[in-house]
């Protein structure tokens, strides 16, 4: 968990990659926190990915680093609507409470990963697996 957390610290934009119908979808993403035992996201849900996870609860994470090391977090989403979880998201990213608020109508989902597989890759050809379900 903690090599994983450090690579997604390290290099903070990631790939979130969910499914609509039938179709793959990709979208860039720029907050990840280890919350409550798990790998948490925080999605608005006025967005299209939070409702794709409602409708279909795979999803995977990639990023990569510039020494040519990319990870894979494959898992299902669960959807955490407590006030602790949100609180915890805003604490870690202040600029969040911004977008999420009642001014704006906007509501932060916090989604974590349950069934997590995360690899870490190299152009090499190496595989490490940090954690496997």
């Amino acid at each position: 968990m903690e090599e994983m957390m450090e690579f997604l610290k390290d290099n903070p934009v990631f790939y979130l990659a969910t499914v609509e119908g039938y179709l793959p979808r990709v979208r860039p993403l720029g907050f990840a926190m280890w919350y409550g035992g798990h790998l948490c996201l925080a999605i608005g849900k006025h967005k299209a990915a939070y409702k794709q996870l409602l409708d279909n609860t795979n999803l995977e994470i990639c990023t990569a680093n510039d020494r040519g090391e990319w990870l894979r977090v494959q898992g299902t989403a669960n959807f955490d609507n407590t006030e602790a979880a949100r609180a915890a998201a805003f604490q870690q990213m202040p600029q969040l409470a911004d977008l999420y608020n009642e001014e704006t109508g906007n509501k932060l989902g916090i989604v974590y990963l349950d069934h997590i597989s995360a690899k870490l890759f190299s152009m090499s050809g190496a595989v490490k697996n940090l954690i496997a379900y």
